[in-house]
């Protein structure tokens, strides 16, 4: 049966992940001096407190020991696809593509570039597993999750320009001007989801939260989505975009989630997610 793998970029603790048959292998934080596997060795409130202390942060991609691991137990019985998050967001797809080429077992390994992230990255990992579960080869599992890989929209709402400017999201001049009157930038996804693009600066943070909603409902978003809020210590307002999205798609499932680490280092504390996966 065909084995599914991905990377903790999918929200899942590789703990969640073992208890639904899903090997987990998780992003890599550092901070202090220290290096962490997220969501194993380290979970967002104790990283958050080190970044309060004054601590900026930096993540990586799974080790790569982790991974050929993974693909080393491929075989032509259990074939293993590798569901990694959005290519030019994380060198984890790139990275992944790389090592299938190094081991002896390539012809049973299938790298996956979900062009997505957190919560729409999940529903992806969780269809190709389904899809696993009843039987399909490695071609019909990567075929049946495509549909979801081509209907997710992310937008991401931080409230710390500096991590963005250090990110090379805004330019110093952007930050600094967006910091001086107090503008809330909204950024979401590039064309094939590469890149994040500065998609407005906002007055507050009600108008960045219609901005995401108008996005959404350009794309048709509807009872078939499932939309995420993810949050990183703003529970506060995350609640807030979940009301709003609740009134303007009320035939949506939507979840509120804490962001994990990895994440955190990029869009700082207090940032907000909100995202829209196809999960019909």
């Amino acid at each position: 049966m065909v084995k599914i793998v991905t990377d903790s970029g999918s929200l899942f603790t590789p703990a969640e992940g073992a208890a639904e048959g899903i090997h987990v292998l998780p992003l890599n934080v550092t901070i202090a001096g220290e290096t962490y596997r997220e969501m194993d060795e380290i979970f967002p409130k104790q990283f958050l407190d080190i970044i309060y202390k004054g601590n900026l942060p930096t993540s990586s991609q799974p080790s790569a020991g982790l991974v050929m691991d993974a693909f080393e137990k491929a075989t032509a019985e259990d074939p293993v696809i590798y569901v990694a998050m959005a290519d030019g967001l994380s060198g984890t797809y790139s990275s992944g593509c790389g090592i299938r080429e190094s081991v002896d077992t390539k012809e049973y390994v299938t790298v996956v570039n979900s062009r997505t992230l957190c919560g729409p990255e999940r529903i992806i990992v969780k269809k190709a597993k389904a899809l696993a579960d009843q039987g399909k080869s490695a071609e019909e599992v990567v075929a049946g999750i495509q549909k979801y890989i081509d209907n997710a929209k992310s937008f991401l709402i931080p409230m710390d320009f500096d991590y963005l400017r250090r990110g090379g999201r805004l330019s110093a001049t952007a930050a600094k001007v967006g910091g001086l009157l107090k503008l809330v930038p909204i950024m979401t996804q590039g064309e094939g989801g590469k890149n994040l693009e500065k998609a407005g600066m906002c007055r507050n943070f009600e108008k960045a939260v219609e901005k995401a909603i108008e996005g959404f409902q350009r794309m048709g978003v509807d009872s078939r989505y499932l939309l995420t809020v993810s949050h990183a210590d703003n529970e506060k307002q995350g609640k807030i975009a979940v009301d709003m999205l609740k009134n303007a798609f009320p035939g949506c499932e939507i979840e509120l989630v804490d962001l994990t680490c990895a994440f955190i280092t990029q869009g700082g504390p207090l940032c907000v997610a909100i995202q829209a996966g196809l999960n019909d």
